[in-house]
């Protein structure tokens, strides 16, 4: 095999179209672009979502609900949960670093404990918010739930 007699495998290449070059291609005249319009122009370019006139999906749809661009979310850490991390790894005092680190929340999530399930455990609770029963539990148990300002 020699560099001139190589070739590329059969069906791999195309030969592309020729476009606006003269009557006698069969691609001349609108060059393949139809009579008029903006897409028969050069340059054109659609906006998003733009169905030719149409009137578009999205304004189509309707409308409901209110979305409240203050809202805070949370990411719900529940007591059983604790009660679980602080016995498998012996810990006293349990803040947000312990909770991303065991995988139950990202490092921007706000955290929130929830009172679901049982802690025996005395363990001091750091986190952004608790809820009441949360609360209870840990202090029941001989903690203290720290809110995180």
């Amino acid at each position: 095999m020699k560099l001139n007699n190589m070739k590329p495998a059969a069906g791999s290449t195309h030969t592309s179209k020729r476009i606006g070059r003269g009557e006698g291609s069969g691609r001349g005249g609108t060059s393949t672009r139809g009579m008029n319009g903006a897409q028969s122009r050069a340059g054109y370019a659609h906006k998003i979502g733009f169905e030719g006139g149409q009137m578009p999906l999205q304004r189509r749809v309707p409308k409901f609900g209110f979305k409240n661009p203050t809202r805070v979310e949370y990411k719900a850490v529940n007591v059983s949960d604790i009660e679980a991390l602080a016995t498998a790894a012996g810990l006293k005092e349990l803040g947000i670093a312990e909770i991303v680190s065991a995988g139950l929340a990202s490092k921007n999530d706000l955290v929130k404990v929830l009172g679901n399930g049982e802690i025996k455990a005395a363990v001091n609770v750091t986190a952004h918010a608790f809820s009441k029963s949360a609360t209870e539990k840990i202090e029941a148990a001989g903690g203290k739930a720290v809110v995180i300002e």
